[in-house]
């Protein structure tokens, strides 16, 4: 499990963009997975002293499968796209694939305890960090959720996998749902783990503009990002400081400046790409599921949602918030892999 070394950047959405979000997009994170952690009620206060630069590419994190990059050319530019292939057991394989899709403040590593069961539940489990997060390359281009679905697709076919289940957590969400409808014939199963995109935030009218957001996410700060970490659990606990160390890390980085303007290229996605109106025309069996503590208006919305996808049930979590994969994975697992594998 992903342990953080000090390494030689995520920047603020901007607060009306985030307000148009609400706990969608609070700034969140991933760090070491093992190691002595100390006992506190709630984050530190100040970052600890020895807590310096975190690499934007992640060369210092630890994953928990081997990384391999499929080599690719996106808008002229020669980019690497980050993933793990991860097998079952011998004589475990059930013959059929997931692919896992991470989140906006997040990277493909933080689906460990995802891989350890999915796999042991005999499915082949694909986890690519999208280009632009993780280990891939960060390349300052136009991001889109089509880019992203694509993007995927040519990774599956480099695997040679024809067909697989897409489960997204937060804005991985976003991107499952528009694979699934754009690549219907390739998606056995569509979940949505605490999807964000859950309404047209265009709607909202938050947008900033992309200089302006990015200007604020340049400012970012300590506290910015502890008080949006904070915002992910409903619950505390010590462990999650690892995911403070990196995003903080990112900021004392000298590639902080190429990490906030990526940063900020990818929240325009979120805003100007809305993925409701997908929905009905996806007929693959869905599951939306989460934690029921992630903002008051979620319940609701993931109601709506399994409503209008064809074949949609819904699943909530409760006492939980955002992510249920990293605080309560068991009570995850007991709805994820049945959904996996019914039909089968």
């Amino acid at each position: 499990m992903p342990t953080i070394r000090s390494v030689p950047s995520p920047p603020s959405l901007g607060p009306r963009l985030l307000a148009a979000l609400a706990a969608a997009l609070l700034l969140a994170p991933l760090g070491p997975w093992g190691g002595e952690l100390l006992a506190q009620v709630g984050p530190p206060e100040e970052p600890p002293a020895d807590w310096g630069p975190v690499s934007i590419n992640l060369e210092g994190v630890e994953y928990p499968a081997p990384v391999e990059y499929l080599p690719m050319e996106l808008y002229g530019e020669d980019v690497r796209l980050a993933y793990m292939d991860v097998v079952p057991p011998a004589g475990a394989a059930n013959g059929e694939t997931v692919v896992l899709f991470h989140g906006y403040n997040f990277f493909g590593a933080y689906f460990h305890e995802q891989i350890e069961a999915l796999t042991g539940a005999g499915f082949r489990v694909v986890v690519p960090d999208r280009v632009g997060w993780g280990r891939s390359s960060k390349p300052i281009i136009p991001y889109s959720l089509h880019v992203m679905a694509a993007n995927t697709a040519r990774l599956l076919d480099h695997l040679g996998v024809e067909r697989a289940a897409a489960v997204g957590h937060s804005m991985g969400g976003m991107v499952a749902t528009r694979f699934a409808f754009s690549y219907p014939d390739r998606t056995t199963r569509l979940a949505l783990v605490n999807s964000i995109g859950l309404q047209d935030y265009r709607l909202d009218g938050s947008w900033t503009g992309f200089e302006e957001a990015y200007e604020e996410s340049l400012d970012r700060s300590w506290e910015d990002i502890v008080r949006g970490q904070r915002g992910y659990y409903v619950e505390w606990k010590p462990e999650y400081d690892r995911y403070l160390r990196i995003h903080y890390g990112w900021l004392q980085s000298g590639d902080w400046p190429r990490m906030a303007r990526v940063r900020t290229l990818q929240s325009e996605v979120i805003f100007k790409e809305p993925v409701v109106y997908d929905w009905p025309h996806i007929e693959a069996p869905a599951l939306v599921v989460g934690g029921a503590e992630d903002g008051e208006d979620f319940p609701e919305l993931a109601r709506n949602a399994a409503e209008t996808l064809p074949n949609g049930r819904v699943h909530l979590i409760p006492g939980v918030g955002h992510n249920p994969h990293l605080v309560v994975p068991e009570k995850l697992h007991e709805v994820l892999i049945p959904f996996l594998r019914s039909g089968r």
